[in-house]
């Protein structure tokens, strides 16, 4: 935390439970009642209020958290000058941990002789032993890169290649970006290396010339890589050369239009070792190339094509989905193919949407679970939740295609006949909301029998008869108001159709005799396990379910909202279809978040059509916060629960 000084934010150290409600915050993005606060942090909110008076005094004269009668909300021109803003203390002094190993890093890397610790610990303002406390939390941090610390005396040396080193600093800079976005405006301030903006308005460009795609998600954090490898090629830290190194020719081309760029905007000479590792980040982080027949040939092998041929194949069974479209398959093959080579390097790509897509889309997100789960087994890999929020987003793009007039609305329009104004109006309707809107009739008289119209939605340039809720009146001549009136109702229609859907198919699977209040394990693997012993006893499930479930939960965490958990298994194997479920009025921890209510799903292989209508309605539900504190209050008991669930559904 930052505390005032002379009319700045100082710097301090920040307790875990202000960070937290500080990130909840950041995430909600709105006004947060003390009360939400407090079951997310497991406190009071009496503890909530206190947190929130110290936050104001210590960031003053920053006004960094707003309060009113919705609760409280960050304001987020303050918060970003107090994440900015004295990164060390007025007196020079590092001053949390994480800053200190930042530090430490830094020091060894730029020197390659090592530092005296006693000379290093002194200069952070911390003792001897705080030192030695953060050599041992930096060996934890190498555990799993090619460096190592050598320690002689009191001198310590990083050892290990040099391209070990640069992606230490690439992770070490990512790991303090807010959300896990890498800024562009962070990396020149960091660097020291003003033109990247211009560069890479260049370098885009650039690609767009030669028929790619390109990835704005992944393409800072090869920026970060080239300013690194600028910044230790001035510091004669340069890439050892390599006698002729195999690569593509897309690689060469590629690598030779990064020279050019480079000494354009940066009046350095890169050499051909330094350019090929660059132009291998841009090929397998940021670009793609176009589709057609030429691409298969040149960029994908059928090896390839067939192991996600089959994965694809699996998948579509699974889940009653049909994603064996050849062109769907390629692209996302090309995908495969650069994650593959990011996870043999431990080098995942970041992506900022991860938990929007999760909670937003989550039926699309179990898809991509599924998908990247059989790529591990496959390709003796490990896939992160970005990498699997990348594959996501594949995923969903194909199937918004296909479903655009699946879920279409059914309108009859009724336009007396006059000098052809129906066609007119039928030709706007199409035109705005073709894929939206189903005209199934048109109506050119003035005789309207009302009660025979069997469409969901009617639209009428005469009033109707009686009051009718599926009814609008437009204008002859559509107006945008019409439109956008329009559109609302279609909308309302679709929430109305998912929320009977759900209502109808939550209520069928749920059973008294395993719904359970103030329910409480020691983390999620053992509250799904004791879950699953009950549904086994139910005769649910059995034990292999229950393990496929703590397997898919190693995956990716099932907490899909801030409040709800749904374990699951990514297999149907149950023996009948059926939902576990805890309300608790405490949070507890789940992966990255904390929630009370838990559902243990399990659906048998003929219920497997109705998992997907129940798993995203499901999350639907329970994203609103408000609602499930609600249901939380009012839940006594499994009557009570259904009654406040049944309420929730149909306000």
């Amino acid at each position: 935390m930052r505390k005032a000084h002379g009319g700045k934010v100082r710097h301090v150290a920040l307790p875990a439970k202000q960070a937290r409600m500080l990130d909840i915050l950041a995430r909600r993005a709105a006004w947060v009642t003390a009360a939400e606060l407090a079951h997310d942090l497991g406190v009071t909110t009496r503890s909530i209020r206190n947190y929130v008076t110290e936050l104001k005094e210590a960031a003053a004269p920053l006004e960094l958290v707003e309060s009113g009668p919705n609760g409280y909300r960050l304001d987020f021109e303050a918060y970003e000058r107090f994440l900015d803003d004295g990164a060390t203390a007025a007196d020079g002094a590092v001053r949390s941990p994480q800053e200190r190993l930042v530090f430490l890093v830094r020091r060894l890397l730029d020197e390659p002789e090592g530092i005296d610790v006693y000379e290093a610990a002194e200069s952070l303002f911390v003792s001897d032993s705080t030192l030695e406390s953060d050599l041992t939390r930096m060996r934890g941090v190498l555990a799993d890169t090619e460096l190592a610390l050598a320690r002689q005396g009191g001198r310590v040396q990083l050892t290990g290649p040099e391209i070990a080193r640069r992606k230490l600093l690439s992770r070490l800079f990512r790991d303090e970006m807010r959300q896990g976005v890498v800024e562009l405006a962070r990396i020149q301030e960091a660097f020291d290396s003003q033109g990247l903006a211009a560069f890479k308005s260049d370098l885009v460009e650039m690609l767009d010339a030669r028929g790619y795609f390109v990835n704005e998600y992944g393409i800072n954090d090869v920026l970060l890589h080239m300013a690194v490898a600028l910044d230790r090629v001035a510091k004669h830290r340069a890439l050892p050369a390599t006698a002729d190194p195999d690569v593509s020719e897309t690689i060469r081309t590629l690598a030779a239009d990064l020279g050019a760029l480079v000494t354009q905007h940066f009046d350095v000479a890169l050499d051909r070792t330094e350019l090929h590792y660059l132009a291998i980040l841009l090929r397998t982080r940021v670009i793609a190339p176009g589709a057609g027949e030429a691409t298969v040939a040149q960029y994908v092998s059928e090896d390839d094509l067939e192991v996600v041929r089959s994965i694809i194949a699996r998948a579509s069974l699974e889940y009653l989905v049909d994603l064996r479209d050849e062109d769907f398959i390629v692209r996302l093959t090309l995908h495969v193919q650069n994650l593959v080579a990011r996870a043999h390097e431990k080098s995942y790509s970041r992506n900022p949407l991860t938990r929007s897509i999760k909670s937003s889309y989550p039926l699309i997100y179990e898809l991509a679970v599924y998908i990247a789960s059989r790529l591990q087994t496959a390709e003796d890999i490990v896939v992160n939740d970005d990498e699997i929020a990348y594959i996501a987003m594949h995923v969903g793009a194909y199937l918004e295609q296909q479903s655009r007039r699946s879920d279409s609305v059914t309108c009859a329009v009724v336009c007396p006949n006059y000098y052809d104004m129906h066609i007119l109006l039928r030709e706007r309707l199409e035109n705005a909301l073709g894929d939206e809107l189903d005209v199934t009739s048109v109506i050119t008289s003035t005789d309207v029998d009302w009660d025979a119209i069997e469409a969901d939605l009617v639209l009428t340039t005469i009033e109707p008869r009686g009051h009718r809720e599926n009814a609008i009146v437009v204008q002859p001549f559509l107006t945008e108001a019409d439109i956008e009136h329009t559109r609302q109702a279609i909308a309302r229609i679709r929430r109305q159709r998912r929320r009977a859907r759900i209502k109808n198919d939550l209520l069928e699977y749920f059973d008294e005799s395993l719904f359970l209040r103030n329910f409480y394990a020691r983390d999620a693997i053992a509250m799904i396990q004791a879950l699953g012993d009950r549904m086994i006893g139910a005769g649910a499930i059995d034990q292999d379910y229950v393990d496929r479930s703590i397997e898919r939960e190693h995956m990716s965490s099932t907490a899909f909202t801030d409040s709800l958990a749904v374990p699951h298994a990514m297999a149907m194997t149950a023996k009948r279809t059926a939902i576990a479920i805890v309300v608790n009025d405490n949070a507890m921890d789940w992966g990255d978040s904390r929630v009370n209510v838990i559902a243990f799903i399990a659906f048998d292989a003929a219920g497997r059509g109705g998992f997907q209508t129940v798993f995203d309605q499901f999350v639907e539900v329970f994203s609103d916060r408000e609602a499930v504190l609600q249901l939380i209050r009012r839940s006594d008991g499994f009557t009570g629960f259904i009654d406040e669930l049944v309420r929730i559904i149909d306000s």
